[in-house]
């Protein structure tokens, strides 16, 4: 018995509905994962490994490739050399053209290189993170040792303040005021008096010839004149050089006068 056409025409149209639904599941299966398959092909640096590395190494081990000179290196970062110059001390210039090499600078950057060229070491901020050369301001650790204030208390050193990074500055101080004493390194090879570069030394001196310029004119490691007064937080720890260009001042309106902007840290 011959199958009605209305039937057959039903039965078509079901089958067709059917195999459609399945091309269309099968074509969107194909297209949802698609996008997926496309990112993870086209970025395959972004590893999670990865990802972690990039930006802040501060607390992680990095290589130091190269030693500038006594109170500087270059470290590698993420296959990119950084320059670091240490936080808190300063050593005698050997590599600025502008300036004759200092006395004790080249004893000081072979100690700098002998202490951490070619080693894995620790860096650590304090508030700034860079200075106006772009170098990264950081405290350098070797294992438990910070390397700062080992070149301070052997001689190679001096303690400097460069407010606000004055975390260790004590420390450096104290390093500074032994290593004097004890005249080690650059404090017999280049004459200095024995108390040449103390905070107090400089303070009395200030108070001897006028009791009330005790204002500190502080020039940062970006170059930012800075004044600092008694009572600020960070009065204490500054030290003044005035071969750098660093002055005492006798009122607030002296120091400004002259370009000083007052520390961020002063009540």
């Amino acid at each position: 018995m011959p199958i009605p056409k209305k039937i057959l025409y039903v039965g078509s149209g079901v089958l067709i509905l059917f195999i459609g639904i399945l091309i269309g599941a099968f074509f969107d299966t194909g297209i949802s994962n698609l996008p997926l398959e496309q990112t993870v092909s086209e970025r395959p640096n972004l590893q999670a490994g990865q990802i972690a590395a990039v930006g802040n190494v501060d607390g992680e081990l990095v290589k130091v490739v190269r030693v500038v000179d006594g109170d500087t290196i270059e470290v590698e970062i993420n296959g990119k050399t950084e320059p670091v110059r240490y936080i808190g001390i300063d050593t005698p210039e050997t590599v600025d053209p502008r300036k004759p090499v200092q006395c004790f600078g080249v004893e000081a950057s072979k100690k700098n290189k002998e202490l951490v060229d070619g080693k894995m070491v620790r860096l650590e901020k304090d508030i700034t993170d860079r200075d106006k050369y772009n170098r990264l301001l950081r405290y350098v650790w070797l294992g438990s040792t910070l390397i700062n204030q080992v070149l301070v208390e052997r001689g190679y050193a001096k303690s400097y303040s460069y407010p606000p990074d004055v975390k260790y500055q004590d420390k450096f101080v104290t390093a500074e005021r032994e290593a004097r004493e004890n005249k080690l390194g650059l404090w017999t090879a280049c004459g200095f008096e024995a108390t040449a570069t103390t905070p107090a030394t400089a303070q009395t001196s200030s108070s001897a010839s006028n009791p009330s310029c005790t204002i500190k004119g502080n020039i940062s490691a970006s170059g930012e004149k800075i004044y600092h007064m008694q009572g600020c937080g960070s009065y204490t720890k500054t030290t003044i050089d005035e071969s750098r260009g660093e002055k005492w001042f006798c009122t607030e309106a002296q120091a400004q006068a002259a370009g000083w902007r007052k520390a961020l840290n002063c009540p």
